[in-house]
């Protein structure tokens, strides 16, 4: 990948900077931050996650896969705004123990697609023909953010292979428990404009701002995500303007979903706040709440190895017949 043309410039971390200024909620974020006593930083020059291709109706998708063949299989959904490279560190605590697939949802990441593929109903079709393209079945489903309202709405298919679901820090349910960067998005058409106007970068140096407390993303990891939503935010804004009616296609049927689920927030999250998590489980039958302490948005990277362990945990209990 290059990074040349895809660093976060000066400039968007100065829109950035100044779009914080408005945001009530970077102030717990900051705080917590600079009492942080974790530190964790990106310094891969490489990395274990190696993105590969496939075609699916029309689209190019990335994927990567990895771990060790014959045993219980977890299948990791990319969140907004960063790609599959986002497991990079817990891949190889994973790797030992697991097969892993990771997958860039069509739109997101280094996937192709636009605002035709903005609704749970494609997104969870283009995944079960994903699980079914890769002959893989009894899988585990880790989906974060805004993988979380397709890996439900996939587990509520009459295809579905998913033996559980690991989701969390993403939309769910209504009401909702957002954070004000979340309702400019939704709500305000002005908004998304100015999001759009921003780009990728600033979209991007935005969430950094105000989803990690603990780590830090490296120069190659930030060049995948600018490059992934380069010229593409008009189209995940298209996606924040139907937020409503992708809740409003899974949580009327939340008491369908009959398989285990793991669901997981930091209680830190500033855009969707952990009432959230808390809400989601008591309405799904069969559920378990993890709550990361003194961690952001980003739970997979800023609690990384509690976060690997909890996934490993998980799905170590619900492989008994794998």
């Amino acid at each position: 990948m290059s990074k040349k043309h895809n660093q976060i410039s000066a400039l968007d971390r100065f829109v950035a900077s100044a779009l914080m200024l408005i945001t009530p909620e970077y102030k717990a974020v900051r705080n917590a931050r600079l009492k942080s006593t974790v530190r964790m930083q990106d310094k891969q020059s490489g990395f274990h996650i190696k993105p590969e291709y496939t075609q699916i109706e029309g689209k190019s998708i990335r994927f990567a896969r990895g771990g060790s063949e014959g045993k219980p299989t977890i299948l990791l959904l990319n969140p907004l705004p960063q790609s599959i490279l986002c497991y990079e560190q817990i891949w190889p605590l994973l790797a030992q123990n697991f097969q892993l697939f990771a997958y860039d949802l069509p739109g997101f990441g280094g996937s192709e697609g636009g605002a035709e593929v903005m609704n749970t109903e494609t997104q969870s079709r283009i995944l079960a023909e994903f699980v079914s393209q890769m002959h893989i079945s009894d899988f585990h489903l880790v989906g974060p953010d805004i993988g979380m309202p397709v890996a439900l709405h996939y587990a509520l298919r009459g295809d579905c292979r998913a033996k559980s679901l690991v989701i969390g820090d993403g939309p769910c349910v209504s009401p909702t428990f957002n954070g004000s960067i979340i309702d400019r998005m939704v709500d305000s058409a002005l908004w998304r404009l100015i999001f759009r106007i921003g780009g990728a970068g600033t979209f991007v140096a935005g969430a950094n701002k105000l989803c990690y407390v603990n780590y830090t993303p490296g120069p190659e990891e930030l060049a995948d995500y600018v490059s992934s939503y380069k010229g593409r935010i008009g189209s995940v804004m298209e996606w924040f303007r139907t937020y409503p009616e992708i809740i409003d296609s899974i949580q009327p049927r939340l008491s369908e979903i009959k398989i285990p689920i793991q669901i997981f927030w930091g209680d830190l999250d500033q855009l969707l706040l952990v009432q959230t998590g808390k809400k989601i489980h008591e309405l799904l039958p069969k559920s378990k709440l993890t709550v990361f302490e003194n961690c952001g948005h980003f739970s997979y990277q800023d609690r990384s190895d509690e976060f690997a362990s909890m996934v490993s945990d998980w799905v170590i209990e619900n492989s008994s017949s794998d």
